[in-house]
């Protein structure tokens, strides 16, 4: 996998994918779909770490987004074994634990929170070497 094609995700340390930069600039889904079906082309399993969003995602990008990954349900649920968000807030991760649910029955991928970004990767490699 060629490095230098991500701008938005982080591969060096493939298969945990981290999110590079926030997604609240607009006009940066085209560039994540890319990327997106870049990891996927692949065809190996991975796992994302994203932090908690800090701003609002502008509607179009949003809505590229969650066309996309519904596009790819399939593809996400045999592929992505997690989207893991750290949260450092205890009430915001319950909030977010309470929705992820509904986001994987939609989207394909389990979803999770943790605390820190040292307990995301935990979680990661743990998956990882189970799957």
């Amino acid at each position: 996998m060629n490095t230098e094609d991500f701008t938005i995700h982080d591969v060096s340390d493939f298969p945990i994918v981290r999110l590079a930069r926030p997604l609240d600039t607009s006009g940066l889904s085209p560039q994540w779909c890319f990327e997106m079906e870049r990891l996927v082309r692949d065809g190996r399993r991975f796992v994302l770490i994203y932090p908690s969003p800090t701003g609002d995602e502008p509607f179009e990008d949003r809505t590229a987004r969650t066309l996309w990954l519904k596009a790819n349900r399939e593809t996400m649920a045999k592929l992505c074994l997690s989207l893991i968000i750290v949260e450092p807030d205890a009430v915001q991760r319950a909030d977010l634990e309470k929705v992820f649910p509904h986001l994987e029955h939609a989207f394909g991928a389990p979803q999770t929170a943790a605390k820190t970004q040292q307990e995301a990767q935990f979680l990661a490699a743990r998956l990882l070497v189970s799957n």
